[in-house]
């Protein structure tokens, strides 16, 4: 019997050490990959040896994003001759589209840039096309979309026939307002509304400025229409129709920068991204038999990604319309 508690005991201290030693073997190894994730960051990557025209990729919504700011600003300082931009994107909120605009003509002003329309280039997606020197869409890529977007969810109507009344006290009347849980005052509606008009004259503006419109052809466009890249071309939306060779074929053209020139690649986000750096650290815990820690990182990964689907304040979004 006591040779048998002996045993457990000396299990159970071997088990202990194990499991320390497992601790300390990841927290080494996360130590190194949060280092060489931290160089990878700050140096932009690996830089591609000689000349090369950086190609960008523009995908998905557009929202306020820091790491893209560092990462154009570093492209900006690199030895890119040019830069490629691939827009694939329905827009997104106001204020990220006008960040990223903001951080694309800062990088037009050091390099040659050229966006190629892959699909959709729409709402906020058309405002960062619009930092660009020439705009190439596909024959039926759709562009466009110029216009801004405030909604919200009512629910006043739900909530009286389930007997609900939610109430607030308010320092003004227009604090908080619109609100979903009452119905929207006119002056409310017109205090939402003078927002929404200030920021597509901006937009408008934007448009008329960077496109030399005139206002005839601006009006001709700024309904919130999407046009396909064919008919973007008679309408000054886009310069011509094409794909990548086509934006090569004209930085040889009109910036004297050969097209046999390197095209390469150049991520707006860090190399250890956060969902990939955690199921990194998930499969590692996985491997060293902790598999309590590795379900609560990827648990804390997916929470990350749908907060990431939040988009706040005024929208240059486009989305198709839904038959009623």
């Amino acid at each position: 019997m006591s040779l048998d508690a002996d045993a457990i005991v000396d299990r159970r201290r071997l088990r202990r050490k194990l499991t320390f030693w497992r601790v300390i073997s990841l927290l080494i190894l996360l130590a190194a990959l949060g280092a060489g994730a931290t160089w990878f960051t700050r140096g932009g990557g690996i830089t591609p040896p000689g000349d090369y025209i950086a190609r960008i990729k523009l995908e998905g919504l557009i929202r306020d994003n820091r790491d893209r700011v560092e990462a154009l600003d570093r492209l900006s300082k690199s030895r890119a001759r040019a830069v490629i931009v691939h827009i694939d994107s329905p827009g997104g909120t106001t204020a990220g589209s006008q960040q990223l605009f903001d951080s694309l003509r800062a990088l037009q002003a050091k390099k040659p840039m050229v966006v190629v329309v892959d699909g959709l280039a729409a709402s906020g997606a058309y405002i960062a096309a619009l930092a660009a020197d020439h705009i190439i869409a596909h024959d039926t890529s759709l562009v466009g979309s110029i216009g801004v977007l405030f909604q919200y969810p009512n629910f006043t109507q739900a909530l009286k026939t389930l007997g609900i009344q939610v109430e607030s006290i308010k320092s003004t009347p227009l604090k908080a307002a619109p609100s979903g849980f009452e119905p929207t005052s006119p002056e409310a509606r017109a205090a939402v509304e003078a927002i929404v008009l200030d920021s597509y004259a901006w937009f408008k503006g934007l448009v008329k400025d960077r496109r030399k419109m005139d206002d005839a052809q601006l009006a001709a466009v700024d309904d919130g229409r999407v046009f396909t890249g064919r008919q973007a071309v008679p309408l000054k939306l886009v310069d011509a129709l094409g794909n990548e060779k086509s934006a090569l074929a004209w930085l040889e053209s009109e910036k004297k920068v050969p097209a046999t020139t390197p095209v390469r690649d150049y991520s707006l986000q860090p190399r250890f991204g956060d969902l990939s750096f955690l199921h990194l650290a998930a499969w590692t815990c996985q491997t060293l038999g902790l598999s309590g820690f590795a379900r609560h990182l990827e648990e804390w990964g997916a929470v990350q990604a749908v907060e990431r689907l939040n988009l706040d304040g005024l929208l240059a979004l486009w989305h198709p319309p839904t038959s009623q």
